[in-house]
């Protein structure tokens, strides 16, 4: 289990974020859940490490992950734009995860080839991103994230941009993912 403490943070006289305790399991799924405009990206964007947050404790066995820099925190992410690079392909966009992480190329080769086959990327890893469809974007960005071999994935509605159909389809993959890796 790891825990949270001190997230507490004034964005403005009318809006502030205050978690001074919440246990995260380190396996399974769970949803931080909450209307629009309520704060959930930026918490996310606190605890990745994106945005500042003076008191932020995050314990992970016994180590304090908030005190490390956002790449030494080992947290994959797909964000509700997936924020993808238009000019790489999709392969790039997914290798690039592993360069920045310092996984040796054997290793980075390993875990693609794994990735291409449980999300069928084979189709368009030779595509630059900005040519991909909704469904083939989402699966990239997951695919990133999952690249490095993350802790733990934070994944800010994910889904969004998705039909119904591919909504179905990208959870259940999703949930077997999680349950292979």
């Amino acid at each position: 289990m790891s825990i949270v403490t001190g997230l507490i943070k004034r964005y403005s006289p009318d809006f502030s974020l205050e978690i001074n305790g919440w246990e995260i399991l380190e396996k399974g799924i769970h949803a931080l859940s909450g209307p629009s405009g309520s704060g959930k990206s930026s918490v996310f964007r606190i605890l990745l490490g994106l945005e500042s947050c003076k008191n932020l404790r995050w314990q992970w066995g016994s180590e304090d992950i908030a005190s490390l820099s956002p790449g030494e925190r080992r947290i994959g992410a797909v964000t509700q734009t997936y924020d993808l690079f238009p000019h790489l392909t999709a392969r790039q966009n997914i290798l690039f995860a592993a360069e920045a992480r310092n996984i040796a190329k054997a290793a980075a080769e390993e875990r693609f080839s794994l990735l291409k086959s449980k999300l069928s990327l084979g189709s368009f890893e030779s595509r630059e991103a900005k040519l991909l469809s909704g469904g083939e974007k989402q699966r990239v960005a997951l695919a990133r994230a999952l690249m490095s071999f993350p802790r733990i994935l934070l994944l800010d509605e994910p889904f969004s941009a998705l039909d119904s159909d591919l909504k179905v389809e990208a959870r259940s993959l999703l949930k077997l993912i999680v349950q292979e890796t």
